[in-house]
């Protein structure tokens, strides 16, 4: 028979994995979108926040505040005892950091970094001085990238080729090449 903690331990457990499975499909739309997506993080991004935020293509965070980014669960740090991260989770931060070293911090140790810090290992792209400062360079990266008029179909599947771990994990594929009609692309390669 179970003691009362053990019991509640375990319910605290069965809520964390159906949450990280309800968020699994959040995730997957987000990396499979057809649109690139930017994002902003002007106040503090922890646990399920930090993965919403790295399914994102481009990440500006302001830098007027103390710590920001942190892969945590719920101010607790990682409690090893109850779950691991969900293999998506892994599978994202393997993906979108480059360094075994950042990871390290990350996974293992919880590390809650400012975001000059975050920027330094790859998790940000850009910092900016306010919540203002941030949503302003967001939107002129949007204005500058939509400019190039990109297809947004061969957009995901570029976006899908680059993350082949996660999206096994998730069970997503790119579609495959497409975008310019085979006269076209004929067209083109013969001005080249």
């Amino acid at each position: 028979m179970k003691t009362k903690k053990e019991a509640s331990r375990g319910s605290a457990y069965d809520q964390l994995f159906n949450l990280s499975e309800l968020f699994r499909p959040l995730v997957a739309d987000f990396v499979s979108l057809p649109v690139l997506t930017i994002t902003t993080v002007t106040g503090h991004a922890a646990a399920s926040g930090m993965m919403l935020v790295s399914s994102h293509d481009y990440v500006l965070m302001r830098s007027d505040r103390g710590r920001g980014v942190v892969y945590e669960r719920a101010g607790h740090g990682i409690e090893i005892r109850w779950m691991a991260f969900p293999d998506y989770f892994t599978a994202l931060v393997r993906e979108k950091v480059g360094s075994s070293a950042a990871r390290r911090n990350i996974l293992l140790k919880a590390v809650k970094m400012k975001a000059t810090e975050a920027m330094a290992v790859g998790v940000v792209d850009s910092v900016h001085e306010s919540p203002e400062a941030t949503v302003e360079a967001a939107v002129r990266l949007a204005e500058e990238l939509v400019k190039r008029k990109w297809d947004g179909e061969v957009y995901s599947d570029i976006r899908l080729a680059m993350y082949p771990e996660l999206c096994g994990v998730l069970g997503l594929a790119p579609k495959g090449v497409r975008g310019l009609a085979s006269e076209d692309l004929l067209a083109s390669m013969a001005r080249i």
